[in-house]
């Protein structure tokens, strides 16, 4: 039966193709369930705007599943569990022992293939078992068989891995991403099962996320309740590098902004130490801290960092983390605790890009980390999930809603994006509406629970940043469900020192002058 289950997989993802006209598919109702935008359907019949699908039965042990959107079919085996709820960006099958992801990229093969599987350089944890290239019924495929230890924290550790990524054509990737708690065998035979076509229909995300009731305390609520959910307006905070360490940098600049900033951000790695009289000192000054712990030393270069998430799981860092949760209840004020930030992003030591592909990691550590904050009785901590606004690598295996943990472990949903001007060669100039529309209008759709602005900022190099920033304020509240917006008041610097992306409100008077007339237009 394992190996039924995992010849039951493969994937393939074409762009749809707007038709405007009406399909009626071969398969009928009498041999096929038809899932018609995420729901079992009467009928086989659907327009350009729909997200349509089929499985169809083989035989007694085999069936045949059909995208329609993306334009293409493989067979599987038939006590398997579909999940096409997130077909947008893939299709999955699983059985309990295997779980198998469908993906489609539209890139330069040679590109993909180097890049996504950098990953096996990483030879302490990722032991390489085969490395071929095959033509499979007519196509060239990259086949890749890797594994890892157990991880000792995880009931089910699906350490076993393959990946199979079909070269459709130069610019066109289809990748099958197999993970099994046992070796993966008739990987090949699984690519052979699938057939090719013209994609028709539009896939979706048919889903919405929404957060769970918390049991937190009274103040907690009485704070999410009054800046998460009831304002009207959004409420400012700050990222000051001195703060909340020294506040007395930053009370000059809200006596000079007019501005009193009700949320600060404070940065930590698993070698810092939380200060729980910096979080009351911000406390006593009518500020609640972000607290952002990213799972990494804080030198990034250091080669442990790769291996951390995995370190995790398997206990190494258990005493840090319950007494880093134990000091945070003891705490006992509302704290937005930000975990792993800008997961989607290559520059951070936590993104799948540095394990296996497999977003699953991260959403396991969230969970694990979560679970010891549980069972330490932090119930003043409310969890912020915050993907980049741009995947880099822009793969569909680390698509941001791959590394969403559920609906019980997320209570606000955080947005960032930069203005990150062009002092770097690929970087433009992005006004605030053509970083947040988008994104605003996207989530939206997706997610229930409340937005906020987690960091952001413009550069001083490559446009007009005063223009920038009262148009910022001038459109900001187009964006209702953002609530609270977080200027990260710092300086990205470049490999020789030099000030790369000056995102600071401070550094002359005019700036300042149009921060201070925006605070005033939304008081």
């Amino acid at each position: 039966m394992r190996k039924l289950s995992l010849y039951a997989i493969i994937f393939i993802f074409v762009f749809s193709i707007n038709i405007k006209t009406t399909y009626a598919v071969d398969y009928g109702r009498e041999n096929a369930v038809n899932i018609l935008n995420g729901q079992v359907s009467d009928t086989n019949q659907f327009n350009e705007g729909d997200d349509f699908h089929q499985v169809v039965k083989i035989n007694e042990y085999t069936n045949e599943y059909i995208n329609y959107p993306k334009g293409y079919s493989i067979q599987f085996a038939n006590y398997m569990k579909l999940d096409t709820s997130e077909s947008l960006y893939k299709t999955s099958f699983t059985d309990g022992n295997s779980i198998m992801d469908i993906y489609y990229d539209k890139v330069n093969f040679n590109v993909y293939t180097n890049y996504s599987n950098k990953f096996l350089s990483n030879r302490l944890y990722h032991n390489l078992e085969s490395d071929k290239r095959v033509n499979i019924n007519g196509n060239s495929v990259r086949i890749i068989k890797w594994s890892r230890k157990k991880l000792d924290r995880l009931d089910k550790d699906y350490n076993y891995y393959a990946s199979a990524e079909i070269k459709k054509s130069n610019n066109e990737v289809y990748t099958v991403i197999l993970k099994s708690q046992q070796p993966i065998e008739y990987v090949e035979s699984l690519i052979q099962t699938m057939k090719f076509f013209d994609p028709k229909g539009t896939a979706k995300i048919n889903k919405m996320y929404d957060n769970k009731h918390k049991n937190w305390n009274d103040e907690t609520k009485e704070f999410y309740k009054n800046y998460l959910t009831s304002p009207d307006k959004v409420t400012f905070g700050i990222f000051e590098p001195t703060a909340p360490t020294d506040m007395n940098y930053l009370h000059t600049l809200e006596e000079r902004l007019g501005y009193d900033f009700s949320v600060l951000v404070k940065y930590q790695s698993l070698d810092s130490k939380i200060d729980i009289e910096e979080l009351q000192r911000a406390y006593d000054d009518k500020k609640i801290v972000e607290l952002t712990l990213q799972t990494s030393k804080a030198d990034l270069t250091l080669p442990v960092n790769k291996n951390i998430s995995y370190d995790i799981l398997d206990g190494e860092y258990d005493h840090w983390l319950k007494n880093y949760a134990k000091k945070i209840k003891k705490f006992d004020k509302p704290v937005l605790f930000r975990l792993n930030n800008e997961m989607n992003g290559d520059w951070c030591t936590y993104s799948s890009y540095y394990y296996s592909k497999d977003t699953l990691i991260f959403n396991e550590l969230w969970k694990y980390i979560y679970k010891i904050f549980e069972d330490e009785g932090a119930d003043n901590v409310i969890w912020v999930w915050n993907p980049n606004d741009k995947s880099f690598p822009n793969f569909s295996w680390n698509h941001y809603l791959n590394y969403y943990p559920g609906d019980e472990y997320v209570d606000v949903i955080g947005l960032t994006g930069y203005n990150t001007g062009n002092y770097y060669k690929g970087e433009v100039w992005r006004e605030f509406d053509s970083i947040y529309t988008p994104v605003y209008e996207e989530y939206t759709k997706l997610f229930k629970q409340p937005f906020m602005i987690t960091e952001f900022g413009s550069n001083d190099v490559g446009g007009d940043k005063i223009n920038w920033v009262n148009n910022m304020f001038d459109t900001i509240h187009n964006y209702p469900r953002i609530k609270i917006a977080i200027w990260w008041n710092g300086i990205d610097w470049d490999s020789n020192g030099n000030p790369a992306r000056t995102y600071r409100l401070d550094t002359n008077e005019d700036l300042m002058n149009s921060f201070e007339n925006g605070f005033q237009k939304i008081k």
